[in-house]
């Protein structure tokens, strides 16, 4: 079955189009709720949430550009209502970082750590910074867009990123030290 076939069997809500949806795309869309949620039980919750929006709208989708990529915004913004970034604002990070800390992490510093070290070191940043870091860095979303998301100010997601991508220096500078 053609993609454009199972939206429309899904418009039609019939069930066995909708279980051929969640299928396909779950298991990509659970990647991208991870990085927005605190725990893996979050992401499924982010998941489900957003499947039941997508079939509630997918009469909305209008066959122009990519539906993964419909279906991945819906993710996205679901995450972000369950995470409202407004009492993130002035999280605190309780990393502060030196000039010698800042200066001494090598450009490559990072490159020893696989992906799944990555993944856990920005899961771990707090939340206002782990959803700026996501919504700028992999999702490629600029400042204007995400303030509008987000309702907040382009400077306070410039704030956001800053903070968060130096929490991740400090913390790859302690994993450096710990290797050593």
């Amino acid at each position: 079955m053609t993609e454009n076939e199972l939206i429309r069997g899904c418009i039609r809500e019939e069930a066995a189009c909708q279980k051929e949806v969640f299928d396909r795309y779950a298991g990509r869309m659970l990647g991208v709720c991870n990085r927005y949620a605190r725990n893996s039980a979050d992401a499924e919750d982010i998941l489900q949430d957003a499947f039941i929006k997508i079939f509630e709208k997918i009469h909305q989708f209008k066959f122009e550009g990519s539906f993964e990529g419909w279906i991945r915004r819906i993710m996205v913004n679901t995450a972000l209502k369950k995470y409202s970034l407004r009492r993130y604002e002035k999280e605190v990070s309780g990393y502060e970082i030196s000039d010698k800390d800042e200066n001494s992490l090598e450009p490559t510093a990072y490159n020893h750590l696989t992906q799944k070290e990555l993944m856990y070191l920005i899961n771990n940043l707090p939340d206002g910074y782990r959803i700026i870091f996501n919504l700028y860095v992999i999702e490629g979303y600029q400042h204007d867009e995400i303030a509008a998301m987000l309702g907040i100010q382009p400077g306070t997601s410039r704030s956001q990123l800053v903070k968060a991508r130096l929490m991740l220096q400090k913390q790859i500078l302690q994993l450096q030290k710990v290797a050593v």
